[in-house]
């Protein structure tokens, strides 16, 4: 065949055809899910405020809880407080970043981000997704954070490596359940209004748990309510997976409440979430 009639053929020959992956494709739920999750890490990390919330007022937190409390609910209780100390405050770190967390959120409704992202080839629920694992992410750098700094202050892993990682997970999942509970509110309340509920809730929830004092040292009455609170349990757990004492109840517990948030609120924040791309209400 001649040169000329061989150009001829390979100009005129068809390209193949490359049929694209649906929009609402499992593939791109996930791949979706992981860009809006990188979005929002590099977001945070550049703010402030996030960062301050994030990794500083829980280290800082800490360190003024053991100056000083420690010595003397470590003498109350006869076990050293820094076990208790360090669970609350991984718990405290994830629920108050969540909070800055739902802020943005209000504000990139307010700009029409999530608008445009609604309007572009992007998985429905990618948006929601992405947010609940930039969340995950974000609980598990505070959490190392602050065991690293309570490892400072005498903190160990006296259960082993194995205890040690489950203690690790445990403010992750807490922190993904408290992450959808927020994000439910956050679509249906402003922005001053949303501080003041979560404020609520958190201040509830961080001064009536066994991590300041064991559930026995308060009111007879209170007594029940303080033990089997979420964070209570949370913090039971994994002050039995680090230093020692019970687990399985207190685990079954925390899962049983974190899963128990997220069955319950997984609707109205998708519901919540839907309505606010598609309206900016």
């Amino acid at each position: 065949m001649a040169p000329a009639d061989t150009e001829h053929l390979a100009w005129n020959t068809p390209l193949p055809e490359v049929t694209a992956k649906p929009e609402s494709a499992l593939a791109n739920w996930a791949t979706h899910s992981l860009i809006q999750c990188k979005r929002l890490l590099l977001v945070w990390a550049r703010d402030p405020a996030t960062t301050i919330q994030t990794l500083v007022y829980p280290a800082l937190t800490l360190w003024m809880f053991q100056i000083v409390l420690g010595r003397s609910i470590t003498g109350y209780t006869g076990q050293p407080s820094i076990y208790a100390q360090v669970s609350l405050l991984t718990l405290v770190a994830a629920m108050s970043g969540a909070v800055v967390s739902a802020l943005g959120f209000k504000s990139e409704k307010m700009t029409g981000l999530l608008g445009r992202f609604w309007t572009m080839p992007i998985h429905r629920a990618a948006g929601l997704t992405g947010r609940l694992l930039a969340e995950a992410v974000r609980v598990l750098v505070t959490t190392l954070f602050v065991i690293v700094v309570g490892l400072l202050l005498g903190f160990r892993f006296l259960n082993g490596p194995l205890a040690g990682l489950a203690l690790i997970g445990i403010p992750v999942l807490f922190g993904v359940a408290f992450a959808v509970l927020v994000t439910a509110l956050a679509t249906i309340t402003e922005g001053v209004m949303l501080v003041n509920v979560i404020g609520i809730i958190n201040t509830l929830l961080m001064f009536f748990n066994t991590g300041f004092a064991p559930a026995f040292a308060y009111p007879k009455w209170l007594q029940a309510t303080v033990q089997n609170q979420p964070m209570s349990c949370a913090i039971d757990a994994m002050r039995g997976l680090s230093y020692g004492g019970p687990v399985a109840e207190p685990l079954l517990k925390t899962l049983l409440w974190t899963l128990g948030v997220i069955v319950v609120f997984t609707y109205p924040a998708i519901r919540g979430y839907r309505r606010a791309a598609e309206t900016g209400a």
